[in-house]
Formats: C-alpha cells, sequence, structure tokens
C-alpha cells in the first residue's frame, strides 16, 4: 500500500516509517521538522517537508505520490505547554488534522489512522478504561484530540467512502530493537528517557512528583506499550478499513507500573543507581491510567509481544548508550 506518514521524523512516525517499509508498504515521510529529526529517516524513504496547515500542498503531495491511506502522528504533545499555549495546540493539532483531511478530500485519499491519547478520557472514576467511558479531557492537549476525533467522526457521516482509526496511546515507550532508531525530545518529559539521562550523568536527579497516591507504592501507575508493538497496532488497523468503517481502540497492554516499579527496574537494567528526588504532586496526574486493551484484541487479534517492563527499558537504554546525544 502506498502510505503517507505525518509526523514521520518524530519518535513514533519514525518507527512506522521503518516497519512499513520492512513490510512491504511504499512510504512518503511528511514533517515540517519544527520538533522531529531527519536523521531518523532512511535516505530512501520520500520525505516531504512540509506543514500540514498548506492543504493545498499536501494535497499535492497526495497526489504525487498516489497515496492509498495516511497514518497521521503530527502534533504537539506537552501537556503543560497546552496548558500555556492552547490556541498553539488546537490550531496545530485539531487545525493540522482538519487541514489534512480537505487535502485528503480534494485528493480522494478516504483511509486515515489517527494517533489519538487516552488524555481524551480525562480522570476516569475506574480502571481499567475501556472506549465506551466518557471522554472529558482535563488539558488543552486532550481537548485538541478529541476535536480531531470529532472532526473525523463528522466527516464519515458525510462521505460513505471515506474511513478512519482512531488509536488511543497510553503511555509509549522503549526503542527499535534493533537501535538504529530512538526517543529523542527537547525537552524530555518521558519517564524511563528521563531516568536513562540521569543514568548517563546527563542528568544529576530524577524528580518523583507524588508519593502519596492511593496506589501500592505511593507512586502513579501508568499502562506501558512498547512502540514496536503501537506500530504493528497501527497496522492492523490500517489493513482493517473499510469504506464508511470507523475503529476505536485503546493501545496498552493492559497492565500498570508505578514510577517506582520502573526506576526499580531501570537500576537493574543499567546497573547503576539512580538518584531521586521527591517532590509534591503536579496538578492533574491521576492515580492510576491503565487500559482494557480487549477491543483491539477481540476485533483485529492484536497483542503486545513486548509487556516485560525491563524488555521495554533495555531496549531504550540500548539506543540511549549508542546515541548518548540523541540524532545530534
Amino acid at each position: 500500500m502506498k502510505v503517507l506518514v505525518t509526523g514521520a521524523a518524530g519518535y513514533i512516525g519514525s518507527h512506522a516509517v521503518k516497519v512499513l517499509q520492512r513490510e512491504g508498504h511504499h512510504v512518503v515521510a511528511l514533517d515540517n521538522l519544527s520538533r522531529g529529526h531527519q536523521a531518523a529517516l532512511s535516505p530512501e524513504v520520500p520525505f516531504v517537508h512540509l506543514d500540514l496547515r498548506k492543504t493545498e500542498a499536501v494535497q499535492r503531495a497526495l497526489l504525487e505520490h498516489q497515496i492509498e491511506c495516511v497514518m497521521h502522528f503530527a502534533a504537539l504533545a506537552y501537556v503543560g505547554e497546552s496548558v500555556t499555549h492552547p490556541l498553539v495546540y488546537h490550531e496545530n493539532n485539531t487545525g493540522g488534522t482538519t487541514s489534512l483531511l480537505q487535502a485528503m478530500q480534494a485528493a480522494r485519499v478516504n483511509r486515515i489512522v489517527f494517533s489519538s491519547t487516552c488524555a481524551t478520557y480525562g480522570e476516569p472514576e475506574r480502571m481499567p478504561i475501556v472506549e465506551t467511558m466518557p471522554q472529558a479531557p482535563i488539558n488543552p492537549y486532550g481537548w485538541s484530540k478529541l476535536a480531531s476525533e470529532r472532526v473525523l467522526k463528522d466527516y464519515l457521516a458525510s462521505n460513505s467512502e471515506f474511513s478512519f482509526a482512531a488509536l488511543r496511546y497510553f503511555n509509549v515507550a522503549g526503542c527499535d530493537r534493533e537501535g538504529i532508531l530512538g526517543e529523542d525530545h527537547n525537552p524530555e518529559t518521558h519517564l524511563i528517557p528521563v531516568i536513562l539521562q540521569v543514568a548517563l550523568g546527563q542528568r544529576e536527579k530524577l524528580q518523583i512528583f507524588g508519593e502519596d497516591y492511593p496506589t501500592p507504592d505511593g507512586t502513579c501507575v501508568r499502562d506501558y506499550i512498547h512502540v514496536e508493538d503501537l506500530i504493528a497496532a497501527h497496522i492492523l488497523a490500517m489493513n482493517a478499513l473499510a469504506p464508511g468503517k470507523e475503529l476505536i481502540y485503546n493501545l496498552g497492554i493492559g497492565r500498570g507500573y508505578s514510577v517506582r516499579e520502573i526506576i526499580d527496574a531501570a537500576r537493574k537494567v543499567v546497573g547503576r543507581d539512580i538518584k531521586i528526588e521527591v517532590c509534591a504532586r503536579r496538578p492533574g496526574d491521576p492515580p492510576e491510567l491503565t487500559a482494557d486493551p480487549s477491543k483491539i484484541q477481540h476485533e483485529l487479534g492484536f497483542r503486545a509481544q513486548i509487556t516485560d517492563i525491563s524488555e521495554i527499558i533495555e531496549s531504550a537504554w540500548r539506543w540511549f548508550q549508542r546515541h548518548p546525544h540523541g540524532y545530534r
């Protein structure tokens, strides 16, 4: 299949490009490089340096490369930044998605797999989270993704040839197990990369935000899915799309790991101490966020293959050791 990957130079997008290419798809990479790294892309992959909000240029790219499906990862994704700059998030995330759909409509491309988030659920009253639970985001990032889901639903209602999958991620972690691709954000806010930066001596310590939550060890619990499993789910969803179809799935492993469990596992993987500092809770951090992945398991046969947190951390550590300064 001829697939356009948006946000292709980012952490998840670059992994998608690699796996799609390995599985024999013709892949075109699109990114505005505001936060991605072109070095994460193979020179063999056609690259379009473009912002999704340039609707007519996106349309031309779709037509030129005869695209049949879009995997849409391009978005800003810092929760705190979204609170400070909500208009930027709505304009970039929801506006970018709307522009992309306008370009797809003009180019008659009718399949898209959309990168959504568990942040659309806000703070659910019970765990694990199923897809039918109310969506009530507590930050502009979550709202921008939920608004994008709404745009997809509305467009589907008007176009019987269109189909989409919205995949609501929990915590994506780990790196390409061949050690070629990794996670390189600036600033880095994800727990596992921050721990590994402490292990490399790039940070003095890791801050734990709260240890008085109603969880077994007092720290927050999250569901971590390996990035390669995440991409496998995207490809299954892409292959399941058909005219008029709407697919909505949670992507997680169905169990959570606490912050302290992650730290303990990382200490064993790296063979070094990880200095920590316990700080006050951050506003809006739910005690637990875990997925019920049974819907995608039953409907598409997807099951995460990498569920041991040590294996997830090992894949990331391999990348960080080889690329201590990321793609730079």
